[in-house]
């Protein structure tokens, strides 16, 4: 990723309902900032990465501090070409070597002395370039990080657009090179972020987002603008807090998502899909995505939305993300990236307000049609979806979000849920294999129903337990009581029944091919077995309990050694010690016979 990362998710338990979708992110927003990546990467506050070059030569080292502080001679033109080549030869240097880090805090406060004049604007450019490289280096930033610091490095960056207007175009690279400084500096040192607050760098991030609207040639900085505020908002609570309720947030940044993505109105909520529009370029795309990054942070815990303004607030971001489906970026990962966040961001929405992603169909034969409403963004996810599970790895980052959305989704809309067990659980025909094996869909989810990673395993069974309107005998019919176990466990419904949800009470139409094979299915594994000879039929009455009497010795020698606990199931259907479920069958019985 080349400028910031999947937010991900936040996987919650299954079992609990209605709270499954976006739980845990701010974990991941964390990694997806910066830090070491996967394979030896590295990243800095901007995004950037690097493959764990060398640290940079002493004697460049040396020269370039001599010519900030002036010893050098040459002037400013020969500091420029010196701060030029130590930029180039470190453009992707991220570790340094600890034997010259005094240099390089004298050098970090030449820089800012040297910053703090008026120089010319290519002297700037290489001024906080160099700024920007040593900031990786979270030891050097104790000089950095003080009010003066900080309010220079804002003042280049045109923080202050009333008395410092954003006007003229040559000072565009200057501005984008001090906000990629501050994300450095912010993402790596705590004081920093501590001063972001007093400073009110946040009201200054949104009245220059507010500037950078409709105007050309300032994407790489409403680019930066917006990664900074995710990386405050990410970081910080009180800004996270303070961008909510007294900077309109929500709002300031749904409206750079919809410039980022030239959103047209049709009426409202629904915007206009032009099925020949190129697709997004590299700078739309990560303007997007950033957007998307802070927007997550902003909303976090949205769950009730108590006012009819904030009700239509989700639901116009509800309407801009589901346009974020429906288009493409310059490339297949930048496409994967901008749809991983725009899922993420929609499990922030409450699911009350996510009826804007279907609406009504077109006359288009291209629309993917159910009910007389327009399914493309659900089917969008349900092929992300599937995308994850292939993958095969990482499925609590990247599989999680979408599931738990996609469940969210079906418990509340009708439409949705019937749409997508029309694909994922189509009427069962061939049940001649068992439910976990093959390359359907529903294969793929029934084989994570038993995956290691509990919070996967729970989200993928609450899934299909809804779309089967979360009763237990037609899950069992698509699962098999095997894979449903853990499910039925932890929901008390090992006895049967259904769970609390209330569903429309249209009834499932089984095939002629499955009702006349069910006699013969095998309820623990779910698929059709031949009748096997029953071993005991040629056995004596005496050598059968002989073999019954030797099974309750080993189940007892077993349980004395506590290498296995007898369980059994209480009458409301959850487990219990065997002794426990008893007792209660024994109670519930001698009180039902007293009441006769």
């Amino acid at each position: 990723m080349a400028r910031g990362c999947c937010l991900p998710v936040r996987a919650a338990s299954a079992g609990s309902a209605g709270r499954v979708r976006g739980r845990g992110a701010r974990g991941r927003g964390a990694a997806a900032a910066g830090g070491a990546g996967r394979g030896g990467t590295e990243r800095d506050g901007t995004g950037r990465s690097g493959m764990e070059p060398g640290a940079e030569p002493g004697p460049e080292l040396r020269a370039v501090l001599e010519a900030v502080e002036g010893r050098g001679g040459g002037g400013a033109e020969a500091m420029e070409r010196v701060l030029a080549r130590y930029n180039e030869e470190n453009r992707a240097t991220f570790r340094f070597d600890p034997a010259d880090e005094d240099k390089r805090k004298k050098l970090c406060e030449g820089i800012l002395n040297v910053l703090e004049k008026d120089t010319k604007t290519s002297c700037q450019v290489a001024c906080l370039e160099a700024l920007r490289i040593l900031s990786r280096d979270k030891k050097v930033l104790v000089p950095v990080t003080t009010k003066r610091n900080m309010q220079i490095l804002m003042k280049l960056a045109k923080l202050d657009t009333v008395e410092d207007p954003l006007e003229r175009v040559s000072e565009f690279p200057v501005i984008v090179e001090a906000l990629k400084c501050l994300c450095n500096i912010i993402f790596n040192s705590s004081v920093a972020q501590k001063l972001s607050l007093e400073l009110n760098l946040a009201a200054m991030l949104c009245n220059l987002l507010q500037e950078c609207k409709d105007r050309p040639l300032v994407d790489d900085i409403k680019c930066f603008d917006l990664r900074l505020l995710f990386l405050l908002s990410l970081l910080h609570t009180d800004i996270r807090a303070q961008l909510r309720q007294e900077l309109q947030g929500v709002q300031v940044l749904t409206q750079a998502l919809e410039s980022s993505l030239s959103v047209r109105w049709t009426e409202e909520y629904k915007v206009a899909e032009d099925r020949d529009r190129p697709p997004l370029s590299l700078q739309e795309t990560d303007c997007a995505i950033e957007a998307l990054k802070a927007l997550f942070n902003v909303t976090l815990d949205s769950w009730n939305v108590h006012s009819k303004n904030e009700s239509h607030q989700f639901r116009y971001m509800a309407a801009i993300l589901r346009h974020c489906l429906l288009t493409t970026g310059p490339t297949e990962e930048k496409t994967e990236e901008l749809h991983s966040n725009a899922i993420n961001l929609l499990s922030n929405v409450p699911v009350s307000c996510l009826d804007v992603l279907i609406n009504p169909s077109s006359q288009e034969e291209t629309d993917i049609k159910y009910n007389g409403m327009n399914m493309r963004a659900i089917q969008i996810l349900l092929d992300f979806m599937e995308k994850r599970i292939d993958k095969g790895s990482s499925y609590r980052e990247g599989l999680t979000p979408v599931l738990s959305l996609l469940t969210e989704c079906c418990r509340t809309h009708r439409n949705i849920r019937k749409f997508i067990k029309a694909q994922v659980l189509p009427p069962l025909r061939d049940v001649s294999n068992r439910p976990e094996v093959g390359t359907t869909v529903r294969n793929k989810l029934v084989r994570l129903m038993t995956h290691v990673d509990l919070g996967v395993k729970q989200i993928a069974a609450e899934f299909l337990f809804v779309l089967c309107k979360e009763r237990v005998d037609s899950l069992l019919k698509y699962t098999g009581y095997g894979n449903a176990a853990g499910l039925l466990a932890a929901r008390g419904l090992l006895a049967g029944g259904r769970g609390d949800h209330w569903y429309s009470d249209d009834e499932d139409t089984d095939t002629e091919e499955y009702k006349s094979a069910k006699p013969n299915i095998n309820l623990i594994t779910g698929h059709l077995e031949e009748p096997m000879p029953n071993p005991m039929d040629e056995m004596t009455e005496e050598q059968k309990e002989y073999e019954a009497m030797k099974l309750v010795n080993m189940f007892d020698k077993l349980s004395r050694d506590e290498l296995i606990k007898p369980m059994g199931v209480r009458p409301d259907g959850t487990m219990a010690p065997l002794e426990e479920a008893v007792s209660q069958y024994h109670t519930n019985k001698q009180e039902s016979s007293d009441s006769d």
